[in-house]
């Protein structure tokens, strides 16, 4: 089973220590998003893990626990998202340079494949027009050269979550020159580059649907086939392998002005405050 860690939260900035927990115990407890009274075990016994794949902004909380996760041999990579945008849209997330420098002592520990870079979501506006993303899309290509292999972006979508926050989704041909102008700067620096989710056909700019949930790499990481089909849980277009995603919504507490995951960061608030890292659940009921 591949374990998602998790598209619902960001557990290693925020619940790292509760992680820790749950890989001593060897299991966790999660909820239907659509049915809380629905409660899923999900193991997290070594031998029944065959790939651990961590979604964050920020994974340094978690780098205290990579002995423990190597000594037990479990297979992982991390997808970890690295944008332009300052205080404004993203609140909780500590300066930029300092993101970019843990990530790259983190690929230099693991290796580069095992750092995916997330370039997402991409909102083009007033303050971050398509010029300035061009910019700093192609500055944190040359920081990032060398420590990541792939690079996995999309564009801003409206959700109910996210719907009156002054966002609008990018015009296509915006869109494509963007993504063009991204390729180029990702290929001068040994970085693929691919979309998440995006309905629009970059094929004509180099640029393929990629899988966030890579079975491909897994498989690699693993050292054996698996036995994974595609994620029926998820939107039409993406292409993530299956996986048992361990987070909750309503629980990260970045304050991202974008973020689907939250319905209103008062919510995130209470549900962090309501944290107890020994509990089984992320957030007890």
């Amino acid at each position: 089973m591949i374990i998602s860690a998790s598209r619902r939260t960001d557990i290693p900035a925020f619940y790292a220590p509760w992680l820790e927990r749950r890989l001593e115990d060897g299991f966790v407890l999660v909820r239907n998003p659509r049915n809380p009274a629905q409660v899923r075990r999900i193991s997290l016994v070594p031998a029944d893990v065959d790939c651990l794949v961590f979604w964050t902004k920020d994974a340094r909380p978690l780098f205290g626990l990579l002995d423990r996760l190597d000594g037990a041999g479990y297979p992982y990579y991390f997808q970890w998202t690295v944008t332009p945008y300052g205080s404004g849209l993203e609140p909780g997330i500590a300066p930029k340079e300092e993101i970019l420098a843990a990530f790259r002592a983190l690929a230099g520990r693991l290796g580069s494949h095992r750092v995916v870079w997330r370039y997402d979501p991409v909102i083009v506006s007033e303050e971050y027009p398509a010029e300035r993303h061009r910019e700093e899309f192609a500055r944190m290509c040359r920081f990032l050269e060398g420590s990541t292999e792939r690079c996995v972006l999309s564009f801003v979508d409206i959700y109910r979550k996210n719907r009156g926050r002054g966002f609008r989704e990018a015009s296509p041909e915006i869109m494509h020159g963007l993504v063009r102008s991204f390729a180029g700067s990702a290929a001068g620096r040994g970085i693929s580059l691919h979309t998440c989710c995006e309905a629009e056909d970059f094929s004509g700019e180099g640029v393929p649907r990629g899988a966030c949930i890579d079975r491909t790499l897994a498989e690699r990481l693993a050292g054996h086939p698996l036995d994974v089909g595609k994620d029926r849980n998820q939107r039409l277009l993406c292409g993530c392998a299956a996986s048992a995603d361990i987070g909750a919504y309503d629980t990260c507490p970045a304050g991202c002005l974008y973020c689907y995951a939250v319905r209103d960061h008062r919510t995130a608030a209470a549900n962090r405050a309501r944290h107890d890292p020994a509990s089984p659940f992320l957030v007890p009921w």
